[in-house]
């Protein structure tokens, strides 16, 4: 490609509304536009680049057994209440309406369309296993769009579903899905983890699986072992329980003695906060019962950490094997403890009660007296309120240690890149989709569903390439291979021998862009590191004796002769043909 040919248009200014790095540069770099909140058009630069992810993507698909199809992006919402999901996926949904008041839904996923063409066209346990892609426009209504590509309202997604006549041949299919995710993301030069994860509204009925890039703008936490293979992220992160010194049920004695005293109230106006509560008693968060109120599913009930820690609402919803699990309104908590948030407390509250483990070993904690300005002292657990239900209700926090192994846990920030389930009968059995298998019997498909965030993964991985003065991609998936820059194209010597690389790279099969622009140098530099080919040829003086300048991803510049050039672009590039899988 030529770049006077090219529409790129850069920004020198980093745009006022991007926050992320990726969003910063390739909104400069000329990738997208935004066209509304969360909305983006994929200039030729940036469409180059999700082309080649979803290249890859197609190729490990195709070699792990995956068909590619194409699913309509709107889906009637009969479909959608039929599977149950119509009111359970929220505002999230787009909605709309025909000329003639049939309704329908913008597809934010496609459980329910892929299964209805099952239901149709797979009769037999004969043509089982079936696996089937698409690399489609997703839409949700997010509440808050932000990061560019990371979380929007309109992005490109693949997403696949297997068929299975069990549990069995579904295990086979979720291991070969597994193993093609891990092969995408290294393809593409990802630093990423594979994280034990919850369902949330896809849901399913076996384990799941998030593959997270590891950075620091993600919005999900990872958590794993810093000695052994576990990981998960936040919202399903066990962890070994150790209870507080301080407050374990070490000495019988002592226990006994605190639960014979009454509790003590005290009066603390205005305290609502953990912390000022803390400094107000002068006792450690670790004393400190944190009483919160939820709903689940309509039903309300109280969850109990200690005064350190936060509640962990996926735990919550999983225990209670709710649909809907949320903070109650203020005017709720006041109705069921008669007073305000902030001093709500387990003694005497009449409602399910929720501890975590480490509540269930405090003695003699600090609660909320169910009264304003108002708390108690000297609460034990199990005898001032009831311990029927206990569990693990908590965010894994530093200090925890490994469920497996007992090793310090590790923190950090990742983006989800794609998402594998075991989803079962979930929506075979709501949609009636069966099929005959072998005894004769009508049975519903066991399924599973792998999902990408294709447009995620742009960004994903410009955020784990950016130096701070250069974008450089994988080269798997750079918008060119090689970028040859002439210092001037007014010189005879640069000028032919740039053209002649043009032409010996372009006949190789190498992906080019010539800067044939007459600018400044300056300017095509500049250019070049929002352009992020990861091999630059820089052609100037030494262009006569057919040498030229090579900058390569480490950053170090390099003269070198126009033939060793030439070379080593070659070789790279069939270096990438050979991490692509055969084909069977």
């Amino acid at each position: 490609m030529r770049q006077s040919k090219l529409l790129m248009s850069t920004l020198r200014e980093v745009p006022a509304e991007a926050e992320a790095r990726s969003h910063q540069w390739m909104l400069r770099g000329g990738y997208i536009r935004q066209a509304a909140s969360g909305i983006y058009s994929f200039l030729p630069l940036g469409y180059k680049v999700l082309r080649k992810i979803e290249c890859i993507i197609r190729e490990e698909m195709d070699a792990a057994g995956a068909q590619e199809l194409h699913m309509p992006a709107m889906q009637p919402a009969e479909l959608w209440k039929a599977s149950g999901r119509y009111e359970l996926y929220g505002p999230e949904l787009m909605r709309m309406h025909d000329r003639h008041e049939r309704e329908f839904a913008l597809g934010p996923t496609h459980e329910e369309v892929v299964v209805s063409i099952a239901r149709q066209e797979i009769s037999s346990y004969r043509q089982l296993p079936v696996n089937v892609y698409q690399i489609q426009t997703k839409f949700r209504d997010e509440r808050r769009p932000r990061f560019g590509l990371l979380r929007g309202r309109e992005f490109l997604m693949k997403d696949a579903y297997s068929f299975d006549r069990d549990w069995e041949g579904l295990d086979v299919v979720y291991r070969q899905m597994f193993a093609a995710y891990e092969r995408i993301f290294q393809r593409m030069g990802l630093e990423f983890r594979a994280v034990e994860a919850d369902s949330g509204a896809i849901g399913g009925q076996g384990e799941t699986h998030e593959f997270m890039a590891l950075a620091e703008i993600g919005e999900d936490t990872v958590v794993s072992c810093s000695a052994c293979s576990y990981a998960a992220n936040l919202e399903r992160a066990g962890f070994r329980v150790k209870a507080c010194a301080s407050d374990a049920k070490a000495d019988p004695e002592q226990h006994a003695e605190e639960a014979a005293l009454e509790p003590e109230q005290v009066y603390t106006p205005g305290i609502k906060t953990i912390t000022e509560l803390a400094d107000f008693l002068v006792v450690p968060p670790v004393k400190i019962i944190k009483t919160l109120i939820y709903e689940a599913d309509g039903q309300l009930v109280a969850v109990l950490v200690r005064g350190d820690r936060e509640v962990n609402e996926v735990k919550v919803k999983n225990d209670l094997q709710a649909e809907h699990v949320a903070l109650a309104s203020p005017e709720t908590v006041l109705a069921v403890t008669g007073a305000e948030m902030g001093f709500a407390g387990p003694a005497g509250l009449v409602l399910p009660i929720l501890a975590d483990k480490e509540v269930a070993e405090m003695t003699a904690a600090v609660a909320g007296a169910n009264l304003l300005d108002t708390h108690v002292r000297g609460i034990v657990p199990g005898i001032h309120f009831s311990l029927e239900q206990t569990g693990d209700f908590r965010n894994a926090e530093p200090g925890d240690k490994c469920l497996l192994c007992g090793s310090e846990l590790e923190f950090h920030r990742g983006i989800e890149l794609g998402h594998v389930f075991k989803l079962g009968t979930k929506y075979s059995a709501a949609l009636d989709a069966t099929f005959v298998d072998q005894d004769g019997q009508q049975k519903p498909f066991v399924m599973g569903c792998y999902g990408i965030g294709v447009s995620r993964v742009m960004a994903a991985v410009a955020e784990q390439s950016i130096t701070e003065e250069r974008l450089i991609w994988p080269l798997s998936i750079a918008p060119f291979h090689v970028h040859i820059i002439p210092i001037s194209m007014k010189d005879d010597a640069q000028r032919e021998l740039s053209e002649q690389l043009y032409v010996q790279m372009t006949q190789a099969g190498i992906d080019v862009l010539l800067d044939d622009r007459e600018e400044r140098a300056g300017v095509k530099f500049k250019d070049a590191d929002l352009a992020g080919a990861p091999m630059v040829i820089i052609v100037g003086r030494g262009a006569g004796d057919q040498e030229v300048e090579w900058l390569g991803r480490e950053g170090v510049k390099e003269s070198i002769t126009s033939i060793e050039a030439l070379e080593r672009a070659v070789l790279a590039v069939k270096g990438l043909a050979a991490m692509a899988p055969e084909r069977k």
